[in-house]
């Protein structure tokens, strides 16, 4: 299996620049958020980038790090719809999106990998 980066404070990093993207450019987040959910795509969009900023100050803090880091996977888990339903919508797009879109699928995986090391590496000390 491939190795997954450790570090809590790249994670954090990744979790806070996700929220600026969703609080500076929404409209593409909107664009991936599954008709099924309740509500305005917008609302989704920056409730996401709330959980994402949240998610980062918890992982940064020692104390709160944990229970950060394994709810961080469980986030990861969850906005996986979106990226089906981006990789879906892209379908009847450029080849280069569609590529992009569905190459970020499996990119999920190391990042639910990478929040459950932190959190047991946060449990172990």
């Amino acid at each position: 299996m491939p190795r997954t980066p450790s570090s809590p404070a790249v994670l954090a990093g990744l979790l806070a620049a996700a929220a600026v993207a969703h609080a500076a450019a929404p409209r593409q987040f909107d664009a991936i958020v599954p008709r099924s959910l309740p509500g305005s795509p917008r609302q989704w969009t920056y409730a996401s980038g709330v959980a994402e900023l949240a998610l980062a100050a918890g992982i940064a803090h020692p104390r709160t790090r944990k229970a950060a880091a394994l709810a961080a996977a469980a986030f990861f888990v969850g906005v996986f719809p979106a990226n089906v339903k981006m990789a879906v919508d892209a379908r009847r797009r450029s080849p280069a999106v569609r590529a992009a879109a569905f190459a970020r699928l499996p990119l999920q995986v190391p990042l639910v990998l990478w929040a459950g090391k932190v959190s047991r590496d946060a449990a172990a000390h």
